[in-house]
């Protein structure tokens, strides 16, 4: 049955009834029903289902609804982040394709807020080209809520093995002169987000001298309890194959630059900053290396948490097109890759702008971004 809730959490019965139940079954462990709805019902009651993050809300008693209507759930409820129109990823058994491992070893996370921490790692596939075709997050256990988010940068091929020793502190003064040389991010993981698999025609190249050698990984720890001595094993495995694939992955990062020229005020129920890609500037990535343009198959939406809904513009022509990707209800710990419907073109002289909205209603200082 169709029910909603007032502002008291007092369940009502709808007088709309929109969910239909396909089948149900129960078996000695589970009961499972499989019901549908349509995504814009015009009930007041219901909420619009869209390509935006929806918060499921779950809760269960042990014996059946009875006539005086639900009994109350105890503490079997919980809720759950999901991306409900997220297409279906066509997933490759990887289960024999060989892997490598980017993990930090024993790495001592400060008693402070945030810190950035990199690591130097040097790609063991090497003198034949491969593709990856899967990046799965390997957080340490229990530290779910302490890796916010782990970057992967390209680093200078001219480097050595000397550079492999040590880690070190990101964007410190004291900071190795080769971490200066990783510029370009070649993958991206957030909070939440699971492991990320490649279309079937694309993967990420190895191998090869064009590719990378060194890479800098980069790992946001989110410490706000200062909680001490913690140690952290967490990093990446990256699933390759031999098989190559028709196309080479690659990143275009769009969006505001971290400075301290980008700061929200306090007590703002809406604020919003946006990041321009202009036109000039793709014009000169793109245009001589990349006229016909790139095609994009995957958007990783990224804020902290200030950060309310974010919306990825694009324009050809001067004229904007459908909006690239989009989430009206961000949230900070379910940072998950959108894959397109469809892929999109990006052409030489395109505008890419970033939308970000903030809410800082409960803030008393600046946020300094």
């Amino acid at each position: 049955q169709d029910y909603f809730t007032d502002e008291n959490r007092v369940l009502k019965k709808d007088p709309q009834q929109d969910y239909h139940l396909e089948y149900a079954m129960e078996n000695s462990t589970h009961t499972i029903l499989a019901f549908s709805r349509e995504l814009h019902t015009c009930d007041t009651n219901d909420k619009s289902i869209t390509e935006s993050t929806v918060r499921v809300i779950w809760a269960y008693h042990h014996k059946d609804m009875g006539e005086a209507g639900q009994n109350y759930h105890g503490s079997n409820r919980g809720t759950k982040s999901l991306r409900l129109l997220n297409p279906e990823k066509e997933e490759v058994s990887s289960a024999s394709l060989p892997y490598f491992d980017l993990t930090n070893k024993d790495v001592p996370v400060p008693d402070k807020d945030t810190t950035y921490w990199c690591q130097m790692f040097k790609i063991p596939v090497q003198h034949e080209k491969h593709h990856v075709t899967k990046v799965e997050p390997l957080i340490q256990k229990g530290h779910e809520n302490l890796v916010h988010h782990i970057l992967l940068y390209q680093c200078s091929s001219n480097l050595n093995d000397s550079v492999l020793d040590y880690g070190h502190e990101c964007y410190h003064p004291n900071m190795p002169d080769s971490f200066l040389t990783c510029e370009t991010v070649i993958f991206a993981w957030a909070i939440g987000g699971e492991g990320f698999t490649y279309p079937p025609h694309v993967g990420l190249s190895i191998g090869t001298a064009a590719d990378p050698q060194f890479v800098l990984m980069e790992v946001h720890y989110d410490n706000p309890s200062y909680t001490e001595g913690l140690i952290d094993n967490s990093g990446l495995r990256l699933i390759y194959t031999p098989v190559i694939r028709k196309y080479d992955a690659g990143v275009i990062e769009a969006g505001l630059w971290v400075s301290l020229f980008h700061n929200i005020p306090p007590g703002m129920p809406e604020f919003v900053s946006e990041g321009h890609c202009t036109l000039e500037c793709l014009e000169e990535a793109l245009g001589a290396e990349r006229p016909a343009g790139i095609h994009v198959f995957a958007v990783l939406l990224h804020a902290h948490l200030a950060g309310r809904a974010i919306r990825m513009r694009h324009f050809h022509n001067g004229e904007e097109q459908k909006l690239l990707a989009y989430d009206d209800e961000f949230d900070f710990n379910f940072q998950e890759f959108q894959y397109l419907k469809e892929e999109r073109t990006i052409l030489p002289g395109d505008n890419l702008i970033t939308e970000c909205h903030y809410s800082t209603v409960d803030r008393i200082r600046m946020t300094w971004v």
